[in-house]
């Protein structure tokens, strides 16, 4: 894991909606998402960041090698780059990017538990 997918500062984090790795926006911005850049397309697109991402989240869980954690597998992150993950996110990906993803074989499942 390098230093710079940890956030630097509390303030102004986002988590992203698809898999939940928590960054600050100017992060996202400059580095992509560590898991999603290739299906998403974060970086460089500010306005696509703040869509695809999500500040109002619960928890953080630092992953520092998933394989064998079950904290890891219950969260769905156990095969992510190592960083720092939302326990839970409220927020939904556009219809747009779900209907690509989807295009692409992906199964988009929400992190968005304040519903249940």
């Amino acid at each position: 894991m390098s230093l710079e997918s940890v956030p630097k500062d509390l303030r102004s984090l986002r988590a992203c909606l698809l898999c939940s790795i928590i960054k600050s926006v100017d992060q996202f911005e400059f580095d992509g998402c560590d898991n999603c850049e290739e299906y998403l397309g974060l970086k460089n697109n500010r306005d696509l960041v703040y869509d695809c991402t999500s500040s109002n989240f619960d928890g953080m869980i630092a992953l520092m090698g998933g394989e064998d954690s079950w904290v890891a597998k219950w969260q769905r992150i156990s095969r992510n780059a190592k960083g720092v993950y939302a326990i839970s996110i409220c927020g939904r990906l556009p219809q747009g990017v779900i209907r690509e993803l989807k295009s692409r074989g992906i199964t988009y499942k929400s992190r968005d538990t304040s519903t249940i």
